[in-house]
């Protein structure tokens, strides 16, 4: 009886409008990328709203961070599920990401005025951005992620591969081997809360999920690539979704290599982008909503946002929702959660290559460049200042150092 009482069916159900408002609210106002989103939810959700326990928090914020996709997303995907059915995911993706999703289309539509001089530096002031950020990813994400010479050796491996190769699919290829090497790790198996945690559906409708995800992912990773059909466009961003762990900045790499690889969106304005998305609220995945936007060949603008985002976030919710309903009997399973261990730390591997490549690589030109990016790398990591301070610093920087050669 007592049990029963810390569960979500215990708890009185919000209707769909309060889902939305709530998300709504989060989505305008959670600055600070997906560490900080988490601190929004449980000040939102545990203290004030109630919706959560503190262990069934913990225990949802583990089902998310362990599965690929974008892990706040995904959270509030499974607190609008929980609360609200179906009805009530599908609110809080949409309220969380709408301004986001806006802000970045906005950008992208207003890119081609910003060729002048004054634009060209702004825009080289985002790459200086994105240096910053993917930086502190980069530290945070090892600290947390490789603690043990182990994982940081499969990190470092990871990193070199990457680096050689440079190939979408062999990012998916260091993955899954460092997946296969953590089933050698001796790190414990991560602990899970004893709250009971249960959608509103069971292990039948979940198996039934996560099979539209295995069928949906071997479909786009038949097709052929270089093409510029609907399909390619939606199998190319389901894809990078589908291959993200760790979520938020992670993705960077894989959608470097979905739309600029193949001459979707130049690096300059993907790196653009990437930098603008630090400076609003709500999930760095809206970022494809930009990268929609700019598509080719009349696949872009509204209707190219509204697919791309579509495409990334799918896979992410149909692996959420899949495995609430089975969680139980896979955290129970040290051999998986080593695996999950492995592979999150080929996935900090792969993100330092990608700091290597594009993104150092691109923003940085000289000792002026570094100088800027090292005092935002400050203002963010060790003064802790909020993220549009550290936009707006490296952007009026760098128009600053570029203004005496206009003259």
């Amino acid at each position: 009886m007592q049990e029963a009482d810390t569960t979500i069916e215990a708890k009185p159900r919000a209707s769909v409008l309060e889902v939305f408002l709530a998300f709504l609210k989060l989505g305008l106002t959670s600055f600070g990328g997906p560490a900080a989103h988490i601190g929004f939810y449980r000040l939102e959700f545990v203290e004030k709203r109630r919706w959560l326990s503190e262990s069934q928090f913990a225990q949802l914020l583990a089902i998310c961070q362990s599965l690929p996709g974008p892990a706040s997303s995904q959270f509030g995907f499974s607190v609008g599920l929980m609360q609200a059915g179906w009805k009530g995911a599908i609110a809080a993706f949409v309220a969380f990401t709408l301004p986001s999703a806006v802000l970045l289309f906005g950008f992208a539509a207003s890119l081609p005025y910003l060729s002048g001089q004054t634009g060209t530096a702004a825009i080289h002031g985002l790459k200086l951005v994105a240096l910053v950020f993917v930086t502190q990813a980069v530290i945070g994400m090892s600290r947390q992620l490789c603690p043990d010479p182990a994982r940081r050796t499969l990190a470092v491996a990871a990193t070199v591969i990457v680096l050689l190769t440079g190939h979408a699919q062999v990012q998916l290829l260091v993955i899954l081997l460092g997946a296969i090497a953590g089933l050698w790790l001796s790190a414990p198996a991560t602990a899970t809360a004893s709250d009971t945690l249960r959608p509103r559906y069971g292990s039948k409708t979940g198996l039934a999920l996560l099979l539209v995800f295995a069928t949906l992912l071997a479909g786009v990773l038949a097709l052929p690539s270089g093409g510029q059909s609907i399909a390619a466009v939606f199998g190319a961003f389901f894809q990078a979704g589908a291959l993200v762990f760790g979520g938020g900045h992670v993705v960077l790499p894989l959608l470097e290599e979905t739309v600029v690889a193949p001459g979707w969106v130049s690096p300059e304005a993907f790196l653009a982008g990437y930098g603008a998305a630090q400076a609003i609220p709500g999930p760095l995945f809206s970022l494809a909503g930009y990268l929609g936007a700019q598509l080719p060949g009349g696949n872009g603008g509204v209707s190219g946002s509204v697919l791309a985002l579509i495409a990334i976030f799918l896979p992410g919710f149909l692996l959420v929702a899949g495995v609430l309903p089975l969680w139980q009997s896979i955290a129970a399973r040290p051999a998986a959660t080593r695996a999950i261990a492995g592979a999150n730390a080929a996935v900090v591997g792969l993100l330092a290559a990608a700091l290597y490549d594009p993104v150092f690589t691109s923003a940085v030109t000289g000792s002026t460049d570094l100088a800027i990016g090292l005092v935002g790398f400050m203002l963010l990591a060790v003064w802790r200042q909020p993220a549009l301070l550290i936009v707006l610093w490296c952007v009026l920087a760098s128009i600053a150092v570029a203004w005496p050669a206009w003259q």
